[in-house]
């Protein structure tokens, strides 16, 4: 695990962004821990959060024009990368993110930001619970005839839907987009581990793997780590 992987997670833990219990899911399943990345609120955690991204996009070797935030989440976590690749790496890319209705009035459009026509696409979000939020930035990056360059999200929860593929396993398989995540799952249990005193914790998150763990989470899609 690398040393900004180890930041997310203390960071995430320090804001309660990242939590332990006991947590019932939208899925019904009864989870030992539960992910909240809109409590990345304030100005230190999200240059923090910007810096985690900026070092995962560096080490995932994609190519891209812009980075793409998807409303809501996504619009601070882009600009936020952004600056940050700007900051520490003397990259300036342009950000553009999307409204989740269009405006009648003013610029118009659905866009906001730098345009997408014609160009490779980073598209940064928190996590992916499901297709339908990918779906529909595929949608508007078709529309504007650009190309998806690749996916980077915080978490890869590693957990399978109703099949045997988990969400991001099929983002990966219906696109044919690459996928990174600054942290997969595996990091927590072995953050928590380096740190001592939560051995139920982790045991009880080996639990939930076994049940609902993705099919090869460990091998199919691209991992920056």
């Amino acid at each position: 695990m690398l040393e900004y992987q180890r930041l997310f997670i203390k960071l995430a833990m320090h804001r309660e962004v990242l939590r332990f219990g006991s947590f019932t899911l939208k899925s019904g399943r009864v989870s030992p821990y539960f992910f909240n990345a809109g409590l990345f609120r304030d100005g230190m955690s999200i240059s923090a959060l910007g810096h985690c991204y900026a070092e995962a996009i560096q080490r995932s070797g994609l190519e891209y024009d812009v980075i793409f935030g998807p409303a809501y989440k996504g619009i601070p976590i882009a600009i936020a990368a952004s600056m940050q690749l700007n900051d520490r790496f003397n990259i300036n890319k342009p950000w553009c993110f999307n409204r989740k209705e269009a405006k009648d009035h003013g610029e118009g459009g659905s866009l906001v930001g730098s345009p997408l026509e014609g160009r490779r696409v980073l598209i940064l979000d928190d996590v992916i619970t499901a297709g339908t939020a990918i779906g529909e930035v595929m949608h508007i990056l078709a529309e504007q005839r650009a190309k998806a360059a690749g996916i980077i999200v915080a978490l890869d929860r590693q957990e399978r839907g109703a099949g045997e593929l988990s969400a991001i396993q099929e983002v990966y398989s219906k696109f044919n987009v690459p996928v990174y995540s600054i942290i997969k799952l595996d990091h927590v249990t072995e953050y928590l581990r380096e740190h001592g005193g939560q051995d139920e914790t982790i045991k009880l998150i080996h639990a939930y793997q076994a049940r609902y763990g993705s099919k090869d989470r460990n091998d199919w899609y691209a991992d920056g780590a």
